[in-house]
């Protein structure tokens, strides 16, 4: 008897981040792509499977665990199958923001990049970016906005040739000015390249990297705990929890419920009674 082959799926958004269009997930069994052209960069890595391609007619052939392919605007290619089973991906379109097209003879050189730490930088940035299902201001911004950073350093090291540019050892004063930005905007947050230019225009990594290395977790951690600090608060103070969830500034009631059982052990709702018992 012949195995069941799994069926074709697809998910695609469009993500309230600067510098990505398109996040696009798929399970694809049979599927061959024509040759065909896209305006932005294409930034893929597989989940299982094989995937075979050809760029500026050179065909490549990829399935390693921690490769990542980069497929560069304006360029042709194509994409098909190679076993039965198919294969699983996830792609994030980059614009021009991101990467500049003087970078793209270099990827047209060298699409596949055999690299762990960028291949986990970029399963990070999907975690990040969630799903499709959440409301359009869903995404984990600030959080998005710093893994994106990270990804877009280890790019242009691959793609210019050079290591990332050094920015001297981290800033104590650099992340105490953050702490101070993130603490005064709690509810509304602050999105990395606003908090960047307010610091004096500080390159992105060097922020991250500063305030990671003073406080021992990333800005997007480090608010998301004060988010459900000030949470705790107006759950004891009576409020009820879907209310306290959109004024500590958290999307909906999901939303807290996750990061508030990740920090408290308990749900919001079990918590508020726990203060009227």
């Amino acid at each position: 008897m012949p195995a069941i082959r799994p069926r074709s799926t697809v998910s695609a958004w469009q993500p309230p981040v600067a510098g990505i269009a398109e996040v696009f997930h798929a399970r694809f069994t049979d599927h061959a792509y024509p040759a065909h052209v896209h305006d932005t960069w294409a930034l893929m890595i597989l989940d299982g499977g094989r995937v075979d391609f050809a760029l500026d007619r050179e065909r490549h052939g990829v399935g390693l665990r921690h490769s990542v392919v980069l497929l560069p605007p304006g360029v042709a290619h194509d994409g098909r199958t190679v076993t039965e089973a198919g294969f699983r991906k996830r792609v994030l379109y980059l614009d021009t923001s991101v990467l500049p097209e003087g970078l793209t003879g270099a990827a047209v050189d060298a699409p596949l990049l055999l690299d762990p730490v960028l291949r986990e930088r970029v399963h990070g940035l999907h975690r990040a970016l969630g799903a499709r299902e959440l409301p359009a201001g869903a995404v984990e911004r600030l959080e998005a906005e710093s893994r994106l950073a990270f990804v877009r350093e280890r790019l242009h090291r691959w793609l210019a040739g050079r290591a990332p540019t050094a920015y001297g050892p981290p800033g104590a004063g650099l992340a105490v000015r953050l702490r101070e930005l993130l603490d005064a905007r709690v509810p509304e947050g602050l999105g990395l390249a606003e908090a960047s230019a307010e610091l004096g225009h500080v390159h992105p990594t060097h922020l991250i990297r500063s305030f990671k290395a003073a406080y021992g977790l990333p800005p997007h951690a480090y608010l998301t705990g004060r988010r459900v600090e000030l949470a705790r608060r107006l759950l004891l103070a009576g409020m009820r929890p879907a209310g306290a969830a959109t004024a500590a500034g958290f999307y909906d009631q999901a939303h807290l419920t996750r990061h508030f059982g990740r920090h408290v052990g308990i749900s919001p709702a079990r918590f508020a009674r726990s203060g009227r018992a």
